[in-house]
């Protein structure tokens, strides 16, 4: 498995910060490669089961090199604590919330099985992925904390 991880402390409660990342249709407001999100099939809220589409892309030297569209399920689902969810049954993303002194410290992390075929194999030994995954993680949480926070 390839996994990545990052993490950043908010001065706000695990309530209100659960409140924003299980929200996917603020995503884009964070992300540096997803640009919106919305639930689909009946969804309309983070439950485990829920689906919901996320419309991305990759900008390198400020031209956009890539957009697409992935399907995701909400895996798991504990208000204030946790949000997981697979993304076109490949790739698992991971928000963790803990409580610390009056605010929360929030990581996020990803998994793949880069194992799998020759997707896994471009994935990750070509593109080396799981680096610009983990990136883009930081930049997510600290405008998590920037829009929190303001």
């Amino acid at each position: 498995m390839v996994t990545g991880t990052a993490s950043v402390t908010i001065d706000r409660s695990p309530m209100e910060v659960f409140a924003a990342v299980s929200d996917i249709t603020r995503t884009g407001e964070w992300s540096p490669e997803c640009t919106a999100g919305r639930w689909v099939g009946g969804a309309t809220g983070p439950v485990v089961g829920a689906k919901f589409e996320g419309d991305n892309k990759v900008v390198v030297a400020g031209i956009t090199m890539k957009k697409w569209t992935t399907t995701s399920e909400v895996t798991a689902c504990v208000p204030g604590e946790l949000f997981e969810f697979v993304v076109e049954g490949y790739t698992t993303w991971r928000y963790e919330l803990a409580p610390v002194g009056t605010g929360t410290t929030v990581t996020e992390s990803f998994s793949f099985d880069a194992s799998k075929g020759l997707q896994g194999f471009i994935y990750e030994k070509v593109l080396r992925r799981s680096r610009s995954m983990t990136k883009g993680m930081q930049r997510t949480l600290e405008r998590l904390k920037a829009s929190l926070s303001s």
